[in-house]
This record gives C-alpha cells, sequence and structure tokens, in this order.
C-alpha cells in the first residue's frame, strides 16, 4: 500500500513542531479520521441532492426517523437532537410541511404543543437518500475484510467510549 493523505500531511509537518509535541501515528490518524468523517458528509450531502433534498431537509427527517418512535417527534426534542434553535426548528419544520415530508398534529396531551409526523413521501424521500448513502458507505469500508472491519468496530467503540467518558 502507497502513501496516502496522512504519510504526505505528516511528512511535510513533521519538523514545523520543535516546541509542541507531535506524534506521527497521532497526528497520521486524527488527519485520516477527519478525511473518513468529510467522506461520509459528502457521500450525505451528494444523497440529499440527488433525491432533492437540502441536507438540513435530510438530516432533519432523518433525526425524526432513527428515534425510539420512527417518524413522530416534539418540535423540542427534534430541536435538542439537532442542536438547532426552536426559531430554526420552526423555519425547518416550516420547509418540511410545506414540501409535504411531515405534518404538525395537536399534542394529544398538552393542546399548547404539536407533534410532528413524517408522512409517507417524507419516508419515502428519507429511504431513498439512505439507499444511496449506504451504497457509498459500503463502497468505502468494503475495502476492508469481515475481520477487519471488526477490528476497525472494535477500535472506533474504544475512542468513542472515552468521548462518552468525558462528556
Amino acid at each position: 500500500m502507497g502513501n496516502d493523505f496522512a504519510d504526505l500531511h505528516v511528512a511535510r509537518w513533521r519538523d514545523h513542531w520543535i516546541d509542541i509535541p507531535f506524534d506521527d501515528q497521532i497526528e497520521a490518524a486524527t488527519v485520516r479520521l477527519s478525511r473518513i468523517a468529510r467522506f461520509f458528509r459528502d457521500s450525505s450531502q451528494t444523497a440529499s441532492a440527488e433525491v432533492g433534498l437540502q441536507q438540513f431537509e435530510y438530516e432533519t427527517l432523518h433525526q425524526l426517523m432513527i428515534r425510539d418512535t420512527p417518524g413522530h417527534a416534539s418540535p423540542r426534542a427534534l430541536a435538542e437532537d439537532l442542536g438547532v434553535s426552536p426559531p430554526g426548528m420552526t423555519g425547518r419544520l416550516d420547509t418540511l410541511e410545506k414540501a409535504g415530508y411531515i405534518k404538525r398534529t395537536p399534542s394529544p396531551t398538552d393542546r399548547r404543543s404539536v407533534n410532528i409526523e413524517a408522512t409517507t413521501a417524507g419516508v419515502a424521500v428519507w429511504r431513498r437518500a439512505m439507499l444511496l448513502r449506504g451504497h457509498a458507505e459500503m463502497e468505502l469500508l468494503g475495502a476492508l475484510s469481515e475481520r477487519e472491519l471488526a477490528t476497525l468496530n472494535r477500535l472506533l467503540k474504544k475512542l468513542t467510549t472515552a468521548i462518552e467518558a468525558s462528556d
């Protein structure tokens, strides 16, 4: 296997950090993880665009669909999960409602609030985007054997649990 972008990056920057610790392996891993994250972000944006969604529309539908109650949520819960302000969430929901991808229904427990529900069209467009996104993910991760993928998942889980423990 030849050099990749991270190898070139490390070689270029190694000698610039005389007074700051620089670890080749940590820097290379960081650069590779960033590059992979960018690939997944770009493939998600490409899939969204291909089905006619803006990225924020896809992200909102995705968050709505991956809940314990798929396709159903309160605007507040969606806003919290997406890290969006309540006015920002209202704008997102207005756009999705105009497109016919969600509908607002009165809350059965609190007449002052509404629930958000994905429509049949919303579920369908989300599923088409997920299929395209899934193809890109499978193509990339298909470069690994089953054993390598299991090892990668074990190592990534070790990192994510460290992040979660520090939160």
